[in-house]
């Protein structure tokens, strides 16, 4: 038995663990990350290959709203769009597990179960996990525990409340519920990748798989169009299966049953005669591991519910948001042969994400983020996505830092959460409504000037207190006092942006916030299809790449940093010891594609 001390234990290495593990660690937080699996990601890893969608509803926003998630989930997608331009599946792996080995306060545990939880009174005080690998058992102690494993397995060892299945309607007034409860849940999908070949290329399928017909697939294939390749290469997730089950008590089954849905589904594209195009491609990867949609959900201190999605209902405590569609699938999946795959029903704007969903309601120091956090069935289908998961994990993870650095209660942590808030903005998370009034700034006591400003883009919207564009239709932030784009562009390049202020001011940091294209899809995925709609494999075209940073200290300009190839829009440059200065700009000499300079906020911080 190995005993581990720490402040937050984080089970669970998928979407949501790793940016709260990250989020966490970068707050100053000691953190064990415990996942069970031998790669982090989970439906987005190279077992499972699912890209990650959220927000921005792929694409189905207005371009001038500028959806797509920020902060820690677009620092690593600007990565993987330039240092992973074949778009493989396991160099995502590495890039996450990049992003954690990178931090000095995780302690990462691959391969690794939690497998019980210890509670005196109301709180957890130990946890225990196994790696069967090395057949060690750890033993955990930590301030706070949160449950990332989307079956929500650290929240059941601790006994804490939780929902499977669908609400009734008039149990929350939600008019897209079922009248009757029931057990049911979303269905697992195994996906596939396909490749082209120069000669044909013969299917035999086993003898377990499937048979289907063209009536079976009618609402899911486009079986009237001989000619089309699309999804070949990479499919499906409508091969759904296993929602009429326990998702978790049958996974067993529904792997098998997947399998057998995948391959007879393969049959139909290539041995049915409806496909001919498909004579040359052959399968060349498939899941054995189900991408799991639903199972258990907690219950917390709020419960989030179709009218706090569709109304956008503010939340005092919002760390995080949503704008994925409500996404209801058949419970039975292909077997549902006479429904659609999905119902899609239009989330009108961004809605916030309360902390209050992340916090349990029976036990005082477990948190938990995403598909299992405190929302109903419905509401579920919205906040289930790996985009919005990755900003609720973001925005817990901060949030859990902060409780465990202060010893805060839950309802003094709840209290908080304008501080906490104020964090996330720093950090390049988006709130919606939420304004960074960041008290250590001393950006926005600042003249703001710069050599050339396009009209409704002037220098001072660098210190606007938002850094994206969402005051277009889908967009809250209400009453925006600058309407417009909310940062500075240049009219040509090389540009100066300059902050002046009356006496000389004391910093150590220089924060910039540049423009990478929120608008834009970006993500990565095995979909030639969907890379097609996106800027992949260079840099944003409007985010800044070479760019120095200058001080006016004793009547002359000195240089203080030099960056040339940047492609990340978070840019953190600290100077060696405290600096004194009246004045500094940023002198940008080239985009990675714009003819001008954009700069979406400056922040000096001491």
């Amino acid at each position: 038995m190995l005993f581990l001390k720490t402040d937050i234990l984080i089970a669970g290495g998928g979407p949501a663990g790793v940016p709260c593990a990250v989020a966490a660690a970068r707050e100053g937080a000691k953190v064990v990350l415990v996942q069970d699996r031998p790669v982090l990601g989970g439906n987005a890893s190279s077992e499972v290959r699912m890209h990650i969608v959220g927000a921005d509803a792929f694409g189905g926003r207005e371009l001038e709203v500028e959806a797509r998630e920020g902060g820690i989930l677009e620092e690593f997608r600007l990565q993987q769009c330039v240092e992973n331009p074949q778009r493989s599946a396991t160099l995502l792996d590495l890039g996450l597990y990049n992003l954690v080995r990178n931090e000095p306060n995780i302690t990462l545990l691959l391969n690794t179960a939690l497998v019980a939880a210890d509670c005196d009174g109301n709180r957890i005080h130990r946890a225990r996990a196994v790696r069967h690998s090395t057949e060690e058992t750890f033993e955990i102690e930590a301030e706070a525990y949160i449950d990332c494993t989307g079956d929500g397995r650290l929240g059941l060892e601790a006994g804490a409340a939780f929902v499977h299945g669908r609400e009734a309607r008039e149990r929350f007034g939600e008019q897209h519920a079922q009248e009757v409860s029931d057990s049911k849940t979303l269905g697992s999908s195994l996906l596939y990748q396909a490749r082209r070949h120069d000669q044909p290329m013969p299917y035999t399928p086993p003898a377990w798989a499937r048979t289907f017909t063209a009536e079976d697939l009618r609402l899911r294939l486009r079986i009237d169009d001989p000619t089309h390749e699309d999804g070949l290469e990479y499919g499906f997730w409508w091969a759904e299966w296993g929602g009429e089950l326990n998702t978790i008590t049958d996974n067993e089954r529904i792997r098998d049953e997947l399998l057998a849905i995948l391959f007879g589904v393969w049959d139909f594209i290539k041995n049915s005669g409806r496909f001919p195009q498909s004579a040359n491609w052959a399968l060349d990867w498939f899941g054995w591991i189900p991408g799991k949609r639903e199972s258990r959900r907690f219950i917390g201190r709020h419960i989030l519910s179709e009218s706090d999605v569709l109304l956008a209902r503010a939340h005092s405590d919002t760390i995080a948001y949503g704008g994925w569609p409500i996404d209801l699938h058949p419970p039975a999946g292909v077997d549902a042969a006479d429904e659609p795959p999905c119902r899609h029903i239009h989330v009108p704007n961004l809605y916030g994400i309360p902390l209050r969903c992340c916090m349990a309601r029976d036990i005082d120091n477990l948190y938990f983020a995403g598909r299992n956090l405190s929302a109903t069935h419905v509401a579920f289908a919205s906040t289930r996505v790996m985009g919005t998961c990755a900003a609720v994990g973001q925005g817990l993870g901060t949030a859990a830092a902060l409780a465990v650095r202060e010893n805060l209660d839950p309802e003094a942590l709840v209290a908080a959460a304008p501080r906490i808030q104020q964090l996330l903005l720093r950090n390049d998370a988006f709130l919606p409504g939420v304004r960074s009034r960041d008290p250590e700034d001393l950006a926005p006591s600042a003249r703001i000037s710069a050599d050339s400003e396009q009209p409704g883009a002037p220098a001072r919207l660098v210190c606007s207190g938002f850094t994206r564009a969402t005051h277009g239709p889908g967009g809250t932030v209400p009453a925006q006092t600058e309407p417009g784009p909310h940062r500075w562009m240049s009219l040509t390049l090389p540009a100066t942006l300059e902050l002046a202020w009356d006496r000389p001011v004391r910093a150590r940091t220089v924060q910039l916030i540049f423009d990478t294209g929120l608008h834009r899809i970006l993500t990565h995925s095995q979909s030639d299809k969907f890379t097609a709609r996106m800027v992949w494999g260079r840099p944003q075209p409007e985010t800044v790449k070479d760019y120095d940073v200058e001080i006016f200290q004793e009547d002359v300009w000195k240089t203080v940093h030099t960056v040339r190839g940047n492609f990340q829009r978070r840019n953190t440059l600290s100077f060696s010891d405290f600096e004194v200065f009246s004045r500094l700009r940023v002198r940008v000499h080239a985009s990675n594609g714009t003819d001008h300079a954009r700069i979406c906020e400056v922040r000096i911080l001491p």
